[in-house]
């Protein structure tokens, strides 16, 4: 058997040999049969036997001789079928091989020519056509759909290129514009230059965009500065008037008080330590709108007397108890920041803690200075609060936007505790609430007086037992520094603050009562005009000017002096008596203005006489 190109069996040898004799072979038979047939048949019926053998045999030959030309014909049929196959499959696989030529080899090789930059009909020159029409058109579709996707992958290509590149310009430029442009141009309008200036001085970023941007914000940020400024120095200025109406206030209440009499004395104390208080939050506000405080000292403040001076200016002086042993002093350009800060933090250990609850304040020196500790038995403060609190004091939130209303204080602390180097710290206190920790450094401590200096400072006035023995007997009065006064001794010599005459009644804690020039007097001053006029020097209030020509008066009439003072004495002790026996009457209680200056009558002229007596070496003077 033989196998055609599709491994078919092609036909079985000496097949159309036997298909052509086997009819005869079958024509031979039947004639044989016939013939046997008509011999055996009887011989009345042997000729019509021989008839029907004959006739059938004719058939049969006909029949077998149709059947033969039929399957000739078939067999050519057969053949020519066979033939086209076998051309089908040989152009099939004509097509096929052309087929995967063109994906193998031609589609790649254009696509590459196109990559290239080639155009269409060069890439087509580059390959072999194929011979099929509908195969060369369909590779013309193929090369200018890829031509053109190419064209489109190009040109994304190069504007992603540009994109990127102008995106990286950009994010330089904000780079550059938040991290070194913007804040020169505010460090630099905050310390008052021009917009002109800093425009002209500014690194300008590549972007047009940007650079509108950039002279916008710059021109808006000076505008808002200006303005700041403008409402800030505005602020100082109005405040700084209403810290000379205060100052001027506290003056003329002082002498007020040295000029009438005890039934108005505390009514005059009241109106003292308000005008304390108001002198504090002008202070504050004066502060922050970077202003100056009201007061200034030209000698050191010892320590007792800042504490006093803090004390006087809260509204709930009566809470706090000052536990000091120290004679270290404040030098005198720090002592009035150094009396503020204080007054705030103790202020604000008040407020916070229960209205029947004490704060203490403690003194220690130590190597690294002075270290004051205010502790009050309020709620502990919470960790964001104690982080804000630390932010504040420490100087950190300088953002004026960033206060609250009612929030000042630790902003001024910080404020103050930055200019002079203080240091400032929380910590947990040992009575329940929050402790601070100010550390007051060696360069705000004056040294320490000479043991005749401090004799002659020291020296008390004759009637000072006299006069702490009076006031030991009242009760507790409303009115300033009598929390600083014998209640607050009750720890002990060695933990409390030394009795003075100065601390023992409810006037204003012992600090001077001038300003920066307001020292002792010149050796060679002037003290009138050659006309015979009082002569002030400058930064002296009408007041001390006042007290002033009254002292040169008594030292000139000393027996008019001391007449008079023994006749006062004489005429307020029984009065003083009397008051306090009344003073414990609820009914009497809208006479306290006139018990108070009945009480503290003879120890104000005690004061008095004693200031008189050491005009040449003059006290600390008592805090505003």
């Amino acid at each position: 058997m033989t196998l055609s190109a599709d491994g078919r069996p092609s036909g079985i040898a000496g097949t159309p040999r036997t298909a052509s004799s086997l009819p005869l072979l079958l024509l031979g038979a039947a004639a044989v049969a016939g013939a046997v047939a008509a011999g055996l048949a009887p011989s009345a019926a042997r000729g019509w036997v021989a008839a029907v053998a004959v006739v059938g045999w004719l058939l049969l030959a006909v029949v077998v001789w149709t059947g033969r030309a039929g399957a000739a014909r078939l067999r050519a049929h057969a053949a020519q079928l066979e033939s086209q196959l076998t051309g089908a499959q040989t152009q099939l696989g004509a097509r096929g091989a052309e087929v995967i030529h063109m994906a193998q080899v031609t589609l790649p090789t254009v696509a590459r020519s196109l990559r290239d930059g080639a155009g269409p009909q060069d890439a087509l020159h580059q390959t072999r056509p194929p011979a099929e029409p509908a195969y060369r058109e369909l590779l013309n579709v193929c090369v200018t759909l890829l031509a053109d996707a190419e064209g489109r992958a190009a040109g994304a290509a190069a504007a992603q290129h540009h994109t990127a590149g102008d995106l990286t310009r950009v994010t330089d430029d904000v780079r550059l514009l938040a991290t070194e442009t913007l804040p020169a141009v505010v460090g630099a309008l905050r310390g008052g230059a021009s917009a002109d200036r800093v425009l002209a001085n500014v690194t300008w970023p590549a972007d047009p965009t940007l650079r509108d941007l950039t002279e916008a914000a710059v021109r808006e940020l000076a505008l808002s500065e200006r303005r700041a400024a403008a409402a800030q120095t505005a602020s100082a200025k109005a405040l700084s008037r209403v810290q000379a109406k205060s100052v001027s206030m506290l003056a003329d209440l002082r002498e007020m008080q040295d000029r009438h009499g005890e039934d108005v004395f505390g009514d005059l104390l009241r109106l003292d330590h308000s005008t304390s208080q108001l002198g504090l939050m002008t202070d504050r506000l004066a502060l922050l709108m970077g202003g100056r405080s009201s007061r200034a000292w030209n000698k050191p403040i010892v320590m007792e007397s800042i504490l006093r001076g803090a004390v006087g200016r809260i509204a709930a002086y009566q809470r706090v108890r000052l536990h000091s042993s120290t004679k270290a002093a404040v030098v005198g350009f720090a002592a009035e920041g150094v009396m503020h800060l204080l007054a705030e933090l103790m202020d604000n250990a008040a407020n916070f803690s229960p209205p029947t609850d004490e704060v203490h304040v403690y003194v220690e020196e130590s190597r690294t200075g002075v270290v004051v500790t205010i502790e009050d038995s309020g709620l502990r403060m919470s960790e964001a609060a104690l982080r804000r609190a630390k932010e504040s004091v420490s100087g950190q939130a300088a953002d004026l936007a960033l206060l609250q209303g009612t929030r000042l204080g630790l902003a001024v602390v910080g404020r103050l505790a930055v200019k002079y180097g203080v240091s400032v710290n929380f910590r947990p206190s040992s009575r329940g609430g929050t402790g601070v920790v100010i550390l007051l450094p060696p360069q705000l401590l004056a040294q320490q007086p000479q043991p005749d200096s401090a004799r002659t400072v020291a020296a008390p006035s004759a009637e000072a037992p006299s006069i702490e023995a009076s006031v030991t007997e009242a009760p507790a009065l409303p009115a300033p520094g009598q929390a600083v006064g014998p209640e607050a001794t009750e720890a002990g010599p060695s933990a409390s603050l030394p009795s003075a005459p100065a601390s023992a009644g409810p006037v204003s804690p012992v600090l001077p009562e001038q300003g920066p020039a307001d020292g002792p007097e010149a050796p060679g001053a002037p003290q009138a005009t050659p006309g015979g006029l009082p002569v002030r020097r400058p930064g002296r209030t009408m007041a001390a000017a006042h007290a002033a020509t009254e002292r040169r008066t008594a030292e000139r009439h000393p027996d008019n002096r001391h007449s008079s003072e023994r006749q006062d004495a004489q005429q307020t002790g029984p009065d003083a008596e009397r008051t306090g026996a009344s003073s414990a009457s609820p009914d009497e209680r809208h006479r306290s203005g006139q018990s108070i200056g009945d009480r503290f009558g003879a120890f104000h002229r005690a004061r008095r006489a004693a200031a008189d007596d050491t005009a040449e070496n003059p006290q600390p003077p008592r805090a505003e």
